[in-house]
């Protein structure tokens, strides 16, 4: 038999709470939930992943760490206890402070990739200690190792802003329970393709470029032309 290299893949989720969140809470809280099924679901068919969670949460009033890599497998469920969405909306901030921790926290643990997901259904208004160009660079130095990032963003543009962070991957979706819900489903099926091309191996370029672009697992969604923005209907 042979060896397998074991692979750590370190999923760091940073969450909108602003009060605008509010409306679609539900499909929030439940949309991550599934989304830890899914990663805990790769973990069992690829045995050669070992996967952990972070979870931060951000708004005007702060920024919370709810999870901090704990490993998928032991997982306990968000609840609306915990997610509160209210104030504003300091993206920056919670990119900057959770991608900075993140890297210190592994930096001398081998065979590591961090996918790096923000999801926001507004722009950037309340940040205090990091600006756009700030995380633009951070973007661009950790994106030089092994780092996926993906952008996913309501009422605004979201290509542009993507880009102006220097993120290759991103997803428009609409801020209602039915956009919520598909935009979940989506993200889902783009994890579990991630982890299908993890461990096949697949070019390291491929990995942080192609997030959406889930056809390459089989059996998933419809081949997608490109990686342009998959704006949801």
């Amino acid at each position: 038999m042979s060896h397998q290299t074991q692979k750590t893949i370190h999923n760091l989720i940073i969450l909108d709470e602003s009060g605008s969140m509010e409306s679609i809470k539900k499909e929030t809280i439940s949309g991550f939930n599934e989304l830890i099924q899914t990663v805990q679901a790769s973990q069992q068919e690829f045995p050669d992943q070992q996967h952990f969670i972070t979870l931060v949460t951000f708004n005007g009033m702060g920024i919370r760490s709810l999870i901090v890599r704990q490993p998928v497998a032991s997982l306990q469920p968000l609840d609306n206890t915990r997610y509160r969405p209210q104030s504003m909306t300091p993206l920056y901030d919670a990119m900057g402070f959770s991608c900075t921790e993140l890297e210190q926290a592994i930096r001398d643990q081998p065979d590591t990739w961090c996918l790096v997901t923000v999801l926001t259904d507004g722009m950037e208004n309340a940040s205090r200690e990091y600006a756009g160009t700030a995380i633009r660079d951070l973007v661009d130095r950790l994106g030089k190792g092994n780092w996926t990032f993906s952008y996913i963003g309501a009422n605004h543009d979201v290509a542009r802003m993507a880009a102006d962070l220097s993120i290759a991957n991103h997803m428009q979706w609409r801020s209602d329970e039915k956009g919520a819900r598909e935009m979940w489903a989506r993200e889902r099926h783009s994890r579990a393709a991630f982890s299908y091309k993890m461990s096949m191996n697949y070019d390291p370029e491929d990995l942080k470029r192609q997030y959406f672009n889930e056809n390459q697992k089989p059996g998933d969604l419809p081949a997608q032309d490109d990686n342009e923005d998959p704006i949801l209907p």
